[in-house]
């Protein structure tokens, strides 16, 4: 049965249906996939904030069937790109082709990949800077330009790209100028045991059961709506700006351990996605209105990959995650 929301539901509706609806999310999921709630928690955040992940992971770690089983949730268009080093960007963004009929010849685009609901650039960094620069425009403007016409993508429109941590040889890191594009880095690790030997059982035994739909890709669109909508109080904003702007080295309220350990901090748009992330945290959890605590709880993934740690840092063992957390530490909400 598709879509539990009502066609035109007011936002403080739509918000308690959400909130209700979070354990049929997470149940439907778990027919498929085990533990993880943290990283299933980020993606559908970004999801509902209209924003695009990173997700880092070794191999074998279920990103793939993760991301299929949200898209089978809110019933969107699922494309998955394994990306290479000879994938060129008209094998993403699409080509154009020369037609014949009746004699009458002309050039007609043929659609990419790219026109989805969900995109699955799988392990990024294995392509070359050109073909990454192809999703740029997709991501930021959700068009794509061929041969000097603008095609505009389906909504809503999201890029959850991989990154294999442990094959680096070979790789073509991601700037930081598209890094910064993405909403979140999403870390995924190995699970507990106990876990990991649910996962086995449930992969050598029968056939899983299929996941249900329960919204719509016009339900996503209202969730974007209702989140930017969702109030939050200045103390807080300005909460979330003070964190982003301590990560930056040699300013004149920098701590003195970012200025050992940072060559370069998270800018605006680190702030912005930390306000967007603590209003969809609210609203997936039933609330009205956004906290610090949620601020704080969605440092980790918007600052990981925003934050860059000097040699001194590598040297001394330092992580990014060490560096959030002593900002956390340093910064205090009103």
């Amino acid at each position: 049965m598709e879509a539990t929301i009502n066609p035109a539901p007011s936002e403080k509706e739509t918000v308690e249906q959400l909130g209700a609806a979070r354990e049929r999310i997470l149940a439907e999921l778990r027919k498929a996939i085990v533990g993880q709630d943290e990283v299933i928690e980020q993606i559908l955040l970004a999801l509902m904030a209209g924003g695009h992940c990173l997700i880092t992971g070794a191999p074998g770690l279920a990103k793939t069937l993760l991301v299929k089983s949200i898209a089978d949730i809110f019933h969107l268009h699922f494309q998955r790109i394994q990306f290479t080093p000879d994938l060129m960007p008209a094998d993403i963004i699409g080509v154009e082709i020369l037609q014949e009929n009746d004699g009458d010849r002309r050039l007609e685009f043929v659609k990419g990949p790219v026109f989805s609901n969900i995109l699955l650039a799988d392990e990024i960094n294995r392509t070359p800077p050109k073909t990454q620069a192809a999703l740029l425009e997709a991501m930021q403007e959700h068009q794509v330009t061929a041969a000097g016409v603008k095609h505009k993508l389906t909504e809503p429109f999201f890029v959850l790209a991989t990154q294999n941590p442990i094959e680096m040889e070979g790789t073509y890191p991601l700037p930081e100028a598209q890094l910064d594009r993405f909403m979140f880095n999403v870390v995924i690790d190995y699970l507990p045991e106990g876990d990991e030997v649910a996962v086995v059982l449930q992969t050598t035994g029968g056939k899983p059961r299929p996941i249900e739909p329960i919204f719509s890709g016009e339900d996503v669109q209202r969730f974007h709506e209702v989140v930017r909508s969702v109030p939050i109080a200045e103390d807080v904003v300005r909460y979330a700006v003070r964190i982003a702007a301590a990560s930056r080295p040699n300013q004149s309220a920098t701590p003195e351990f970012v200025n050992n350990w940072v060559s370069w901090g998270a800018g605006t748009r680190a702030a912005q996605y930390l306000v967007l992330g603590a209003k969809a945290r609210a609203v997936l959890n039933g609330r009205a209105f956004a906290t610090p605590d949620d601020v704080r709880a969605l440092a980790y993934p918007v600052l990981r990959h925003r934050i860059l740690v000097n040699y001194r840092a590598e040297a001394e063992g330092i992580t990014v995650e060490t560096v959030i957390t002593r900002l956390l530490e340093h910064v205090q909400a009103n």
